[in-house]
C-alpha cells in the first residue's frame, strides 16, 4: 500500500479550511518538527506558501542549501518534481524528500524523457557522428534524474542558467559538438554568445527520425538543441518588448534565458532568476524595468522594491501552473502526517540514477570552481 494510502490525514480534509486556520496549522506543524523538517521555496512560489519557507532560491541552491541542513530527517520541497529529485540526489541518503503534491511537474523536464534521449543518442551512433565527433551531452538542470544520469555516463554534464556560460565556454574549447536538452531557448541564447550562428544549431525533434535534421545538417552543427521549451517563457514574444519600447520609453527590459532568442535579441538585460533579483536589487531608486520571468516573483519583486517601477513584461498571464498545485493545503497535509510518523509522497533517486547523475552534478561543480 503506498504512503498516501496509509496517511493518517486526508488531503480532502484541509480543503475545507480558512487560510488563517491553514496557516496556523503549518506553522504549528513546523513548530513541532523543529529542526527534524526544512521547507523549501521556489522563487516562483505563491506568496501563501512561500511564506512558510525556511530557505527559498533557485532549484539547485535550495538542494545545495538543503544537503547542508543535515540535521533535518525531512526535505519538504515546494517546487516540481525535478527540484525534489535533486534534492534527494544531493541529499544525505537518510534525508527524506517530500513534494506536497505529486501534480507539481515540469512541462518543459518532461519533453525529454530518457528512451527519447537515448535513441537520439543511438541515432547519432548509427550515423557515425559518435565516432567522427567528440559529442558531450549537456542538459539543463530543469530535468528529470534520469537525463543528469546519461550525462553523467556519456561524459557530459548538468548546467544551471547561471553557470551555462562557463560550461559552455569549457566544452566548446574540448568537444566537437554539443547536444544540449531539454530547454532549446537556454542552448540557442547561450551558443550565440560564443558566436555560433543560428544555421550551425540543428534543431532535434524528438517525434522525427534523426530529429528532423539530414545527416549533413547534423555533421555540420556545432549545437544540437533538443526541441523543449518552458511554458511560462516562451510566452513572452518580441512585439511585447517592442510595445514596452513604445509605451514606456527608457524603461529597461530584463529576461530570462529560456525566452525564445528573439525576445532576448531585443532585451537590455538577461539572466538567470538570481541574477534578475540582484539586478533589481542592486539598481537606483527610481529605476524602471519590464521583466519577463514567472509571474509570483515579479510580483514579489514589485511588493519588495516600491522605490523602483517594476512591471511583467507581457500583458499575460504568465504563471508556472504546475508549481501553483503546490498549496497551503498540501503544505498542511504533507507536515502533519510527518508528525504522525507518515511520509506521504516522498520522491526518491536511488541505485545507479543517483550515482551517474551525482557525477554530472560533481563535474558541473568543479567545473564552474575551476572556471571562477
Amino acid at each position: 500500500m503506498s504512503a498516501v494510502l496509509e496517511a493518517t490525514r486526508k488531503i480532502e480534509d484541509y480543503l475545507v479550511l480558512s487560510d488563517e486556520e491553514l496557516s496556523a496549522r503549518i506553522e504549528a506543524a513546523r513548530e513541532e518538527l523543529g529542526s527534524r523538517v526544512v521547507i523549501l521555496g521556489h522563487h516562483y512560489q505563491r506568496d501563501d506558501v512561500i511564506k512558510h519557507a525556511d530557505l527559498t532560491g533557485d532549484s539547485y541552491q535550495l538542494s545545495v542549501m538543503a544537503a547542508e541542513r543535515t540535521d533535518a530527517e525531512y526535505i519538504v520541497f515546494c517546487g516540481v518534481h525535478f527540484m525534489a529529485e535533486s534534492a534527494s540526489i544531493l541529499g544525505e541518503p537518510r534525508q527524506r524528500v517530500v513534494l506536497p503534491d505529486m501534480g507539481a511537474g515540469c512541462s518543459m523536464a518532461d519533453m525529454a524523457n530518457i528512451d527519447q534521449v537515448e535513441d537520439a543518442w543511438e541515432q547519432l551512433a548509427e550515423i557515425g557522428l559518435l565516432d567522427k565527433f567528440k559529442i558531450a551531452p549537456m542538459t539543463y538542470m530543469n530535468s528529470t534524474a534520469a537525463i543528469k544520469a546519461f550525462c553523467g555516463r556519456n561524459g557530459g554534464v548538468v548546467c544551471t542558467s547561471s553557470n551555462a556560460v562557463p560550461l559552455f565556454d569549457i566544452y566548446l574549447k574540448e568537444y566537437d559538438k554539443m547536444m544540449f536538452f531539454p530547454d532549446q531557448h537556454l542552448g540557442r541564447n547561450t551558443g550565440l554568445k560564443f558566436g555560433i550562428p543560428l544555421d550551425k544549431m540543428a534543431l532535434w525533434d524528438p517525434h522525427k527520425e534523426l530529429g528532423g535534421n539530414t545527416e549533413e545538417e547534423l555533421r555540420e552543427a556545432r549545437l544540437i538543441l533538443w526541441k523543449g521549451h518552458c511554458s511560462v517563457h516562451s510566452r513572452f514574444k518580441p512585439w511585447h518588448v517592442d510595445q514596452i519600447r513604445k509605451d514606456h520609453p527608457g524603461m529597461k527590459i530584463l529576461v530570462h534565458p529560456e525566452c525564445m532568442y528573439e525576445v532576448v535579441e531585443k532585451s537590455d538585460l538577461n539572466g538567470s532568476t538570481s541574477f534578475i533579483i540582484n539586478t533589481v536589487e542592486n539598481a537606483p531608486d527610481g529605476s524602471a524595468w519590464a521583466i519577463g520571468t514567472e509571474l509570483n516573483l515579479v510580483n514579489r519583486l514589485i511588493k519588495n522594491h516600491p522605490e523602483q517601477n517594476i512591471r511583467l513584461l507581457a500583458p499575460d498571464l504568465c504563471m508556472c501552473a504546475t508549481m501553483y498545485r503546490i498549496s497551503p493545503q498540501s503544505l498542511a497535509w504533507a507536515l502533519e502526517n510527518l508528525l504522525n510518523g507518515v511520509v506521504v509522497n516522498e520522491i526518491k533517486v536511488e541505485g545507479e540514477t543517483k550515482r551517474l547523475a551525482t557525477v554530472a552534478l560533481e563535474r558541473m561543480i568543479s567545473l564552474t570552481e575551476k572556471k571562477n
